[in-house]
């Protein structure tokens, strides 16, 4: 068989391969999917204690003598 032979029988089989469409099947998992998130609030905590030290300190100047 020569090589003219092959190349001409792999492309037609090439374009049968794409001629024919794909079954493609989506379905839902079995378990709900499950993420979790591992969310830090130290930096909100602290900024909010740190406010509430502001406020202290500016209405009771007697107590943190600088």
């Amino acid at each position: 068989m020569a090589w003219s032979d092959l190349a001409a029988r792999a492309a037609t089989l090439g374009g049968l391969a794409f001629a024919v469409p794909g079954c493609i099947q989506v379905t839902a998992p079995d378990k709900p999917i499950e993420i979790n998130l591992n969310i830090s609030v130290k930096q909100e905590v602290l900024v909010k204690l740190q406010q509430d030290a502001e406020k202290l300190i500016e209405d009771n100047p007697e107590l943190f003598p600088q």
